[in-house]
């Protein structure tokens, strides 16, 4: 049996919108918790807020008003993985991510299997959608004068998923945790509900591993937030952490997954960013859009603070 070590300081790092979940997740590891449980249970309060509508319930819909939930995490001393995507009327796609690597001999279900097998866990289906998130879906079509009546979805996704003030006034990405527990182990879980008035169907990176997630004790932890479509093209989160493992330090792997970003000539509106967290406790948040934030909190603070991500060189 594992015995929590003192000289090892509880970490967890998160995107700006997670301060609610690492609250509550650092309470469970000042109590001796583990860095999976702790991961998984700070999704789930993200996932449970009304108010995030880049996250679980409340998620802001594709372009038929259908909320499509994405989830991963990984043990960093295992290299365990679970993964769902696609999922719809049912909540908490984190804790069926950690069923899915508990429980089955797979990593990554997706749609009516996932689905089907939240039936299987116990869960019971519930609308994801708010009236709010409906709104939000209604006053994109007004705003862009678009109709679905009779439409080709593949005419009209270009223009919805283009930035407007709208987007400026939504919350909207994904949340990301990635946590050190006092047994030195690393976790890191991501949730979302994917971009905003996306293609039915459409996948992000947040479940594929290597790309919006990965987490290895003996380098560290990285989690992507922003346009999953350009880590999946460079697998950022599984590079990063080969970078360390090639002798980079955090710095200097973060600028290089940044450059290889940046190569990708992204469209108007398409951004990336995210976290790192080196098993020694060194932390950095990464982006290619200038003044965005992320957040730490260690075991020593009395709640936790937001750095500066650091842009391209």
């Amino acid at each position: 049996m594992m015995h929590t070590n003192p000289h090892v300081n509880p970490v967890i790092v998160a995107s700006e919108n997670g301060r609610a979940g690492a609250t509550v997740a650092m309470e469970l590891l000042r109590r001796g918790g583990c860095a999976i449980d702790a991961a998984e249970l700070a999704a789930r309060v993200t996932e449970d807020d009304p108010q995030e509508h880049s996250v679980g319930f409340s998620g802001l819909p594709n372009l038929l008003g259908q909320v499509e939930l994405d989830a991963s995490l990984m043990n960093g001393r295992t290299l365990e993985t679970g993964a769902v995507a696609g999922v719809q009327d049912y909540g908490n796609v984190i804790s069926l991510a950690r069923a899915v690597m508990d429980e089955l001999p797979h990593v990554l279900l997706v749609g009516r299997g996932a689905e089907r097998f939240a039936g299987e866990m116990g869960q019971k289906p519930a609308d994801q959608r708010t009236f709010a998130s409906l709104d939000f879906w209604r006053t994109r079509f007004t705003e862009t004068g678009l109709e679905l009546t009779g439409a080709e979805l593949r005419h009209i996704v270009t223009r919805l998923t283009l930035p407007l003030h709208l987007e400026d006034r939504v919350p909207h990405g994904t949340v990301n945790y990635l946590v050190r527990d006092a047994h030195g182990d690393l976790a890191s879980a991501v949730s979302t509900s994917g971009h905003a008035w996306k293609y039915p169907g459409r996948v992000g990176d947040s479940p594929i591993i290597g790309a919006g997630n990965y987490c290895d004790n003996r380098y560290g932890a990285v989690a992507c937030t922003g346009t999953g479509e350009l880590a999946i093209r460079v697998s950022t989160a599984r590079s990063l952490i080969l970078y360390l493992k090639m002798g980079m330090s955090l710095e200097e792997a973060g600028q290089e997954c940044l450059a290889e970003i940046v190569q990708l000539k992204p469209r108007v509106g398409q951004y990336m960013n995210f976290v790192a967290m080196t098993p020694d406790g060194q932390h950095r948040g990464f982006s290619t859009m200038a003044g965005k934030k992320y957040l730490y909190y260690t075991g020593e603070m009395a709640e936790p603070s937001l750095g500066e991500r650091e842009t391209r060189r």
